[in-house]
């Protein structure tokens, strides 16, 4: 008996497959594709979106207004849906896609899912070059999209519609993989889109998929649970990896039952609300003086859904050389790093078979206390920075405070590169779980609004997402309030207005460079002693937002509190000092010159060396 089959072209087909896809949160049944972000152009307007605007119900197309904010906007709601429901990004050939690039990176190294469809040229070519095509003169197989190949953990073209009945189970497959997490890139040419295939019919029936917890090795578990017990100063690292597993339950109670206090990664903070009883603090450069104590004292530490990025190392100088690492990961890449006893599986399978093997061994009460009073001191800091005072121009400590007095429970933090992320890091005092998200993989500046974006609908009448950032990542990326307020998800915007590239500003003038093109003030313009002045409150307004500049952290309290009210999205905008910051007290290693007349350049050098000295090399 012939296959029965159905006959469609490529795009259709493709469209068709992703609406029979599914997955379940919560015990509830549904679309593993939740929506598609959608700039169209030549290269996917004929083919991919005829077969987009038929299935509107079930598939809903969302337009955005840059092709790299919209693929930003679907990481944010990817990882607001803990990478348990993914968006798609779409859009035409040429430069349409090579907007996604930075996009797939931010996805890439933050390990989070998002299918990139991108338009691509004539596999025939007859009619080439075609509008908007890149000619590589040797291999004219090359295209703009292969540029994707160094960020995508997947990347395929269809070059004959039938290919679309293997690719795509593989392309899901990898994005849902904890160990292999991040983007899918299938690059679609316009000739193969048209084409009509005769596609069997299984090849349309609906699949629930779900999320694979491997468990671990028995031995390298055994191993684990031997070195933990020789520890007499253990400490957990929590990590990204532990939310996105749902293990954030079964890692505070194994801190709390162990007797082990628990620090964050950046991508990790959240899964304890600030003030749990085994919670130290975020650790490493932009961390609590309490989480880098512990650091430094730990003997054995046990890193839990982490990549051990030089931000939670302190670039490898914030442990003693003689500290032993367990690192529990679902990927082997990450597990085995800087020589730690590798046990590669689930976080929370991980974790409950850990914590089995432990008997009833625990720490002696008083080290746990030692923690708590080492973070108590910690949260008077915080507290001394954040207080009001009458200084004219506030700082960005007393903002976030503020911020994150206004933010109700349920609500999310939405940030990412710039000034922001140490003070947030450091200052916000996460009320419950999961509701952080501060990307700093690859601190991507424009992440904050179309994530922001992302998050409303991922949270959409559940929560309102709050987005914090400068006054320079607002000037690089702003078009998605608009979207926002197009589509009707709410956002709460702060602009923290310090006059140009603040925090990087400092690291500038801390290595020994006098502030330059950084600073508006710094930079090459008509005016060094006017530079002209941005009314954010106005130019989010003109895109149809409310808006409001503050004048004092009065005026922005009042704001807040005005904002929870408004019917759309809102853009409160701040003046802030450009020099006051939360101190840090762990090391970084960046490039500072070898050679330099500047006197304050090679003081930095010598500090430089000195930093590097400390570091964990080999071990």
């Amino acid at each position: 008996m012939p296959q029965a089959t159905i006959r469609l072209t490529m795009a259709q087909a493709l469209v068709r497959y992703l609406c029979n896809q599914f997955t379940e949160i919560d015990g509830e049944r549904v679309p593993l594709f939740a929506g598609v972000f959608g700039i169209f152009g030549h290269g996917n307007v004929t083919c991919l979106a005829e077969a987009l605007e038929t299935v509107q119900d079930q598939l809903p197309t969302w337009r955005g207004q840059n092709e790299q904010s919209m693929a930003l906007a679907a990481i944010g709601y990817a990882k607001a849906k803990r990478r348990r429901q993914l968006m798609i990004a779409t859009s035409s050939i040429g430069p349409g896609a090579l907007n996604m690039v930075t996009a797939a990176g931010t996805a890439h190294a933050n390990r989070l899912p998002i299918l990139i469809l991108a338009g691509d040229t004539f596999t025939n070519r007859l009619p080439d070059p075609v509008l908007q095509q890149v000619e590589h003169f040797g291999n004219p197989t090359v295209t703009v999209n292969d540029a994707f190949k160094a960020v995508s953990r997947y990347w395929d073209r269809i070059t004959h519609p039938a290919q679309i009945i293997s690719s795509m189970p593989q392309a899901i497959a990898t994005m849902l993989d904890p160990a292999d997490c991040g983007p899918a890139f299938v690059a679609l040419p316009q000739d193969t889109q048209e084409l009509a295939f005769d596609y069997p019919r299984e090849f349309f029936e609906e699949r629930v998929w779900s999320i694979p917890r491997p468990r671990p090795d028995r031995d390298r578990l055994a191993e684990a649970a031997a070195m933990l017990k020789t520890a007499k100063k253990p400490l957990i690292i929590s990590g990204g990896g532990v939310r996105y597993s749902g293990a954030e339950e079964a890692v505070a109670k194994f801190a709390v039952a162990r007797g082990i206090p628990v620090v964050e990664t950046i991508a990790g903070k959240g899964g304890l609300t600030h003030y749990h009883p085994a919670h130290a603090g975020p650790i490493g450069i932009i961390g609590s003086t309490s989480a880098n104590a512990l650091a430094q004292e730990a003997d054995v530490i046990l890193a839990v859904g982490t990549r051990l990025q030089d931000f939670t190392t302190g670039s490898w100088t914030a442990f003693s050389r003689e500290a032993k690492f367990i690192s529990l990961n679902a990927a082997r890449w990450d597990a085995t790093k800087h020589r730690a006893l590798a046990v590669v599986g689930d976080a929370l399978e991980s974790v409950t078979e850990l914590d089995a093997l432990l008997g009833d061994w625990a720490m002696p009460k008083a080290y746990m206390e030692h923690a708590q009073k080492l973070f108590k001191e910690w949260d008077a800091l915080l507290d001394e920075h954040q207080a009001p005072t009458n200084a004219p121009v506030p700082t960005y400590a007393q903002v976030v405070n503020l911020v994150n007095r206004a933010a109700g429970e349920n609500d999310n933090l939405v940030a990412a590169a710039g000034g922001i992320p140490g003070e947030v890091a450091k200052g916000w005092r996460v009320k419950n779980p999961n509701t952080f998200d501060l990307e700093f993989g690859f601190s991507c500046m424009g992440y904050e609004l179309a994530a922001g974006w992302g998050n409303a609908m991922a949270n959409a009448g559940k929560s309102t997402p709050y987005v914090m950032l400068g006054d320079g990542t607002y000037m690089m990326m702003n078009s998605d309030v608009y979207s926002s307020v197009l589509t009707g998800h709410k956002m709460i915007v702060v602009v923290c207005d310090n006059g140009g590239f603040a925090v990087i500003n400092r690291l500038q003038e801390f290595k020994g460079t006098p502030g330059f093109n950084n600073l508006l003030k710094d930079c090459r313009i008509q005016n060094p002693d006017n530079p002209p002045h941005v009314d954010f409150a106005k130019h989010a307004e003109s895109m149809g937002a409310h808006g409001r500049h503050c004048e004092s952290l009065a005026d922005l309290e009042a704001a807040l509190e005005w904002a929870k009210g408004t019917d759309r999205t809102t853009v409160l905008s701040i003046v802030t000092d450009a020099f006051a910051w939360v101190p840090g007290d762990a090391d970084w290693d960046v490039g500072v010159p070898e050679i330099s007349e500047r006197e304050t350049v090679k003081a930095a050098r010598a500090h430089q060396e000195e930093i590097r000295s400390k570091q964990r090399v080999g071990v």
